[in-house]
């Protein structure tokens, strides 16, 4: 009502952009806080949206966060920036939301061909969710608990950097390495060695249909117990690291077929 009295002063205009940022949001919490307080799931999620679109998408000119003057996320790198922005979101329970749908986004994107890390990444994200919905932790506390998981998540894109190894080696590593006595038996450079040859022939040896064929994964079977066997892979526990490894070529068929 103030800015609409004086919006043709000069002083007023420089704020125009400022107060349309203010407005945007203030009409998303006034919906999300109104007097029926039992939303439903679809009207909740629809208010997230919102808000998600208008922060991270930034395709066009009503992009909220080149209005408030602020630098535009990145959300496959989920910034540090963005995530002190979040952080201090007076509406605490949307920030949990917000961050649940980012990290849930980011994890399917990012370790979708790593199984375990994709295991990793979803376990920790389901139990800090239950513990703050459990009430055992605070909404602030399990923030500092996503917004840690975001950076870790992010550190981890340049780990198969530091170890020495491809992205689809990396994968198998993971795999053969799940069970963490396999890692002190073994050593890491027996370890690495191993994912390597691993990677290399069974990659060689897929077909585009070998998910499919039960004969094929049989030869497969064969070929990384081989393996296994010649790198001394520890034999307890064996036949489920074959299954994971296994599991894991599944996941990364696709793209080896793309490849070709």
């Amino acid at each position: 009502m103030a800015y609409s009295l004086c919006s043709t002063l000069d002083g007023a205009k420089e704020l125009k952009k400022e107060l349309a940022f203010l407005s945007a949001i203030s009409a998303v919490l006034r919906k999300f806080d109104g007097v029926d307080k039992k939303r439903s799931a679809e009207q909740k999620h629809s208010a997230l949206k919102q808000i998600l679109d208008n922060a991270v998408k930034a395709e066009d000119v009503q992009d909220i966060f080149k209005m408030a003057g602020l630098e535009r996320p990145n959300i496959g790198l989920l910034s540090d920036a963005f995530l002190e922005d979040v952080r201090r979101m007076e509406k605490k329970n949307l920030a949990v939301e917000l961050l649940e749908r980012l990290l849930q986004g980011k994890i399917k994107a990012q370790t979708r061909t790593n199984l375990v890390q994709e295991k990793k990444y979803s376990d920790r994200l389901i139990e800090a969710l239950r513990k703050y919905h459990n009430r055992m932790i605070e909404s602030s506390q399990v923030i500092e608990e996503m917004i840690q998981m975001a950076k870790d998540m992010q550190e981890a894109m340049k780990r198969h950097e530091e170890l020495g190894l491809n992205p689809d080696e990396e994968a198998f590593y993971d795999a053969l390495a799940d069970r963490p006595e396999v890692l002190l038996s073994m050593g890491d450079a027996t370890l690495k060695k191993l994912a390597s040859e691993l990677t290399e022939k069974l990659r060689n040896s897929t077909t585009v249909d070998w998910q499919f064929g039960e004969s094929v994964r049989a030869r497969m079977r064969i070929l990384i117990r081989q393996l296994l066997r010649k790198y001394k892979y520890p034999p307890e526990g064996q036949e489920a690291a074959i299954a994971l490894v296994l599991a894991q070529a599944h996941a990364l068929a696709d793209d080896w077929s793309a490849r070709v």
